[in-house]
């Protein structure tokens, strides 16, 4: 995964957005990003960007840069297109993944289901964030990992805006019975495993 500063900027503003410390619609500026990101003007600015281009962000001229609010039917339209696409993603993850590959997700895993014996949620939703990398490095076809991209954090805040303990530890079980598919190789099995997730995280 990527360890640049770019990055890791990324990952912090994004883990405030989706855990609404950065509440929807509220106007920031870029000085505001660079101080609770930690990291200089220049990699502030590829993270502001990235976050732009995943929708979290809208860049307002004259006006500075507003955390995108959360519409009524954003749910039901990101699950929509997850429903139909992360099956295929864990099938060819499963497929493709390498011995190292498969060992990064047994770790995730591992974090996933520490962060739930914690009721650690932020430890959760950042080892979530680590599972959609891992699947999007793995995956060979770029233009399903383009498509859900910009959909997984949209779908992290609008579960974190809904979530408590009891739903977090179910929704972990299920992440590993994906893992777990994946690392045997079972690409049917993957796929049918993601499907209940996403079925799962339908009804919220």
């Amino acid at each position: 995964m990527d360890g640049s500063q770019a990055h890791l900027a990324y990952l912090t503003i994004e883990g405030l957005i989706v855990t609404l410390r950065l509440k929807p619609g509220a106007l920031v500026t870029e000085r505001q990003m660079i101080d609770v990101a930690g990291h200089g003007r220049t990699p502030v600015r590829e993270a502001i960007q990235k976050l732009a281009w995943q929708g979290l962000i809208a860049v307002r001229p004259r006006v500075g840069l507003q955390i995108t609010p959360i519409g009524p039917d954003d749910h039901r339209h990101v699950l929509a297109a997850r429903q139909r696409l992360e099956p295929l993603a864990a099938e060819l993850v499963a497929t493709h993944a390498s011995r190292e590959d498969r060992a990064l997700l047994v770790e995730t895993a591992e974090a996933m289901s520490a962060s739930a014996l914690r009721s650690d949620m932020a430890g959760f939703l950042a080892a979530d964030k680590a599972f959609d990398e891992i699947m999007e490095a793995v995956c060979p076809n770029k233009f399903l990992t383009a498509a859900l991209a910009p959909l997984q954090p949209h779908a992290r805040r609008l579960w974190f805006a809904n979530a408590d303990d009891r739903r977090m530890k179910h929704s972990v079980d299920l992440h590993v019975q994906v893992i777990s598919a994946i690392v045997d190789g079972q690409a049917s099995s993957a796929s049918d495993a993601m499907s209940t997730l996403m079925a799962y995280l339908g009804k919220f």
